[in-house]
């Protein structure tokens, strides 16, 4: 027996010790340790990309639950305290979108991202009590919590409006190879990989023999799929170099103008003429297309003739303008309604694509509006008001369509945080034409200098890799880039840079599995995962049970 062999069991009990003392604690300090892992967790996400704290994080939460087993509350609490940490480190930043005017809203900034961070923190719970109440012992529950925790995603970004905000399946970008198995199951099927990752080192604390051989095959399973879809990544990037569309250089114009100063009274034709002469600088006459931010028109260019005029000075010959600006249509008064009613405005939140000749040939009006942001949820219960200006809600539009746009081809068009949400991103699929690129406009300047606009960004770009469609991205105050259909950066304009981002248009790629199949891809990979979980937890139960 070498000194190894003999040291090797000391050092196990030092870790089932560990591991003891984790799983008994009591209620407080397991809900403050939960909820600190939680926050160590949302570092393995973009923009930090430290993804090796994934494995304490989510090993931390595995021990926490397995110290509540069977035991529902608790273990709806731990993975609430966990989501709670989790979501509060991630979304500090929209706690500065209170700030851009202080006076009115800046007291409700620390409330109103902890109610939020427990409000999405439910969904974590419900994961924390399927692993309490119904994970089988042993190797088995490393790969339910990897399902359950996914399950909960799913839930997360389709409930109450939806909110898939720091998906698990995003650390995957931090290894460009990885971050391509989203192409076959999407974000959402990523994050089964990257969850049962960071919980395998359990793995290496089974304590029964009879479990240590599944414990063995399944930590072996994990890294021969994670050693997969980074083999497949590779060759997937080294098989398709970026291709272009011929023809086409875009302009895209990021005039970094402060949120406090955008919608001030007077300052609107400031702000215009800043985009224009931004636009008509240097190499103007070198661009086919310009593209400006989400509401960089503060006008209605669809009944202002004169706006659109000053706009087609924007436009280089026989190209388009396709900016951000609001739109209003106004309602007849329904039949029987009392003489004298007034018609009533609807205003959208929307992309028009302008011609040379200030002619609008294309229009989107956001489908997915913003809670508290574009409009107020039950505004007629609701006391709370609208963080952004004007007292009239957005009304949304009907969805997700294919914008036909002369001289390039089709564009999905994506008004701010509509590029967050996985599989919702295009029209879907034939007879329907499938677009040529992914055209997203936002405006990050709310949140300031903060992780924010990078987690915004991130997950745009996995659309990208899951829809093999190439990314065209303006922002107001960052990040404005030119994406290829793989994840790769072909240009970019950092956060609070004044200026203009001139570069090809990638080409797109043949529609991608989860282009094809949605979140079904994800579904099915989560059955394997889930028949895998209590494979291998049946497995030692049989073997006790043969013994005894």
């Amino acid at each position: 027996m070498t000194l190894a062999d003999r040291d090797r069991p000391a050092a196990e009990g030092r870790l089932h010790r560990l591991a003891d003392r984790i799983g008994g604690l009591g209620v407080r300090a397991r809900l403050g340790l939960a909820a600190l892992a939680g926050g160590l967790s949302t570092a393995a996400l973009p923009p930090a990309d430290a993804w090796p704290l994934g494995f304490i994080a989510f090993t931390l939460l595995l021990l926490l639950l397995d110290g509540v087993r069977g035991r529902l509350w608790p273990g709806f609490w731990t993975g609430w305290a966990f989501g709670l940490g989790q979501f509060a480190a991630g979304l500090y930043w929209i706690g500065v979108a209170f700030f851009v005017d202080a006076a009115a809203f800046g007291a409700l900034a620390v409330p109103s991202v902890l109610g939020l961070s427990a409000g999405l923190a439910i969904f974590t719970g419900l994961a924390g009590l399927a692993q309490a109440r119904a994970a089988p012992k042993g190797a088995g529950r490393v790969l339910f919590l990897a399902v359950a925790w996914v399950a909960a995603e799913w839930l997360r970004g389709h409930l109450l409006t939806g909110f898939p905000w720091n998906l698990a399946g995003a650390s995957a970008l931090a290894v460009p190879a990885l971050a391509q198995g989203a192409a076959i199951v999407g974000t959402y099927g990523m994050g089964l990989l990257a969850v049962a990752v960071f919980a395998a080192p359990a793995l290496l604390l089974v304590r029964e023999p009879e479990d240590r051989r599944p414990a063995a095959i399944t930590g072996g399973l994990i890294l021969v799929v994670l050693a997969g879809v980074g083999v497949w990544g590779a060759l997937r990037l080294e098989a398709h170099p970026t291709a272009m569309v011929p023809g086409v250089k875009l302009r895209l114009v990021q005039a970094a103008i402060d949120q406090k100063e955008k919608w001030r009274g007077g300052m609107k034709a400031q702000h215009l003429r800043t985009h224009l002469d931004l636009t008509r600088g240097p190499g103007f006459d070198t661009i086919t297309d310009v593209i400006w931010p989400e509401t960089a028109v503060g006008y209605y260019p669809q009944q202002e003739a004169d706006i659109r005029e000053v706009l087609a000075q924007a436009v280089p010959p026989g190209g388009l303008l396709i900016t951000g600006a609001p739109r209003v249509e106004w309602t007849r008064p329904p039949p029987g309604a009392p003489a004298g009613t007034e018609p009533q405005p609807r205003v959208f939140n929307s992309v028009m694509a302008i011609d040379d000749q200030a002619r609008i040939v294309g229009v989107y009006d956001k489908a997915h509006l913003v809670p508290f942001g574009e409009y107020v949820p039950l505004r007629e219960f609701n006391p709370f008001p609208k963080l952004t200006a004007g007292s009239i809600d957005f009304t949304p539009g009907p969805g997700p369509a294919t914008l036909a746009l002369p001289g390039l081809p089709p564009a999905s068009p994506l008004i701010c945080y509509e590029a967050i949400f996985p599989g919702e991103v295009t029209a879907g699929s034939a007879p329907i034409v499938r677009p040529g690129f992914l055209l997203n406009v936002t405006n990050d300047g709310w949140f300031g200098l903060t992780a924010g606009p990078h987690q915004h960004f991130a997950s745009a770009r996995l659309r990208s890799i899951e829809e093999g469609l190439p990314l065209v991205r303006a922002a107001n105050n960052g990040i404005s880039a030119i994406v290829d259909p793989l994840g790769r950066i072909v240009a970019l304009l950092e956060l609070d840079r004044r200026g203009v981002l001139d570069g090809p248009l990638p080409a797109a790629l043949p529609p991608t599995l989860y282009a094809r199949l949605g979140d079904a891809s994800a579904a099915m990979a989560g059955l394997i995962v889930l028949a895998l979980a209590f494979l291998a937890g049946g497995w030692g139960r049989r073997k006790r049970q043969r013994e005894d």
